[in-house]
């Protein structure tokens, strides 16, 4: 075997071992010279895993005699990785999966348990022919089942449950096992829409257009990002078009004072620089000085002049204070609306990390609310599903808060995501696009 499954468990082990999925994963990539398809099957190997990690314990469980976290953590790591390209690899023929399996334990010192992993992964295979399709025997309740089949943790299935009911969030749940897609942004101070669509077909890589005005969706494996046509140039950057959404919420006009509260790495406040035609003074904010490079690296590739960097945490400035015609809110948050970009982050979130953000988010919608002039707008954003972290910070703020309200804007393409409460909600499973959390506020009055 080209050592694309050694590489996987590499990968996975450091996973395991407490650091994140990407890095990991980038690690081994980097030390490897490795064709486009191997890199692509280490890299589906890898985040396949990590997302389908509870249900492959479960099959574990139900198989083996040693429950899954009674296995050496490099042995399980073994078995997930044959299990997931039984269960989940139609293109990998049983024979190779269970073949490469056993040969990856032989050659990371577990030869004499080779027998066992060939055993556990033909057991798989009976039973799936026996019981015509699924081995996993799942409980009756709900969130368990729905949790298990699609291996996510039951407090997250619980959130959306509560929210969605079964049939959604199974559909939801659906929606975040699957990779994700890739949208660019158009730049239309150097380009057209028409121009990169042209270009990039030019070059053999297939493009869809979406509802919004900047958006073109790659179809396809296109290759690495930075050698598409126009990267170099300035004429897109990425973002997916439910962040393209928070922009036009906001609706900065050119020459404002508009502060981006979180700023790094930057898509959201360089959307807005774009949107008002690169004129007025944009500050970007951010405590993470590595990240606001990241920030000043996009807006000089994409040839922006409104954009002021300022490191620090926005809870503490006081140089802001009633000077901004918009702010931009897009709080940290669980990232419960882009699990499927983060395979790791579905086991990294905690209910009291949960509780942890939404305090900081009270925090910031409190001090940077007091940026905004008389009359201004403040958006709060976040990329994730959880009432604790979106409809219950607003209603706090706005019940302690009596010179604000919420507002519609007037701009067609939100209305779709519009509830009656007026906030902005965007759900994967029906818009095809990141899950997100949006709502604009009017300062009406002179109330601190």
């Amino acid at each position: 075997m080209t050592n694309t499954r050694q590489l996987a468990f590499i990968a996975l082990r450091d996973v395991h071992k407490g650091a994140y999925a990407d890095v990991a994963l980038d690690r081994v990539l980097q030390k490897a010279n490795l064709q486009d398809s191997d890199r692509r099957l280490v890299t589906e190997l890898v985040y396949g895993t990590v997302r389908r990690q509870r249900t492959l314990d479960t099959l574990i469980d139900q198989i083996a005699n040693k429950k899954s976290h009674q296995q050496h953590p490099d042995l399980r790591t073994i078995l997930h990785l044959g299990l997931y390209q039984l269960r989940y690899q139609e293109r990998i023929p049983d024979s190779a999966a269970v073949n490469t399996t056993v040969q990856l334990a032989k050659e990371n010192r577990f030869s004499g348990l080779a027998g066992f992993v060939n055993g556990l992964l033909r057991q798989y295979i009976r039973l799936v022919e026996h019981r015509g399709g699924d081995p996993l025997q799942l409980p009756e309740n709900p969130v368990e089942r729905l949790g298990i089949l699609h291996s996510f943790p039951d407090w997250i299935i619980q959130v959306w449950f509560e929210q969605l009911g079964f049939t959604q969030t199974e559909q939801l749940c659906e929606w975040m096992n699957q990779s994700p897609t890739i949208d660019l942004r158009i730049n239309p101070l150097r380009t057209s829409i028409e121009e990169v669509e042209a270009a990039l077909q030019s070059a053999g890589v297939l493009v869809r257009r979406s509802k919004l005005p900047q958006a073109l969706r790659l179809i396809g494996s296109s290759g690495p990002i930075q050698k598409l046509p126009g990267f170099n140039e300035g004429w897109w950057t990425v973002q997916d078009s439910s962040a393209q959404l928070v922009g036009h919420l906001l609706d900065p006009q050119p020459g404002e004072i508009v502060i981006d509260a979180c700023a790094a790495p930057g898509g959201k406040t360089t959307h807005l620089a774009e949107l008002m035609a690169d004129k007025g003074q944009i500050w970007a904010c951010d405590r993470t000085p590595s990240r606001l490079r990241k920030l000043q690296e996009n807006s000089q590739r994409l040839n922006l002049q409104s954009i002021q960097v300022c490191t620090g945490d926005s809870r503490h400035f006081t140089q802001f204070q009633n000077i901004a015609d918009r702010v931009l809110l897009d709080a940290p948050c669980s990232g419960l609306g882009t699990l499927h970009r983060h395979a790791d982050a579905r086991w990294r979130q905690t209910p009291k990390s949960v509780q942890e953000l939404s305090m900081l988010q009270r925090e910031l919608i409190s001090h940077t609310s007091t940026f905004i002039k008389h009359g201004g707008v403040l958006v709060y954003a976040t990329c994730t599903l959880h009432p604790a972290e979106n409809e219950e910070v607003i209603s706090e703020f706005l019940a302690e808060s009596p010179g604000w309200q919420i507002e519609s804007p007037n701009v067609d393409l939100l209305y779709a995501y519009t509830t009656p409460q007026g906030w902005f909600k965007v759900w994967p499973q029906q818009q095809d696009m990141d899950g997100f959390f949006m709502v604009r506020l009017r300062k009406t009055n002179n109330y601190e």
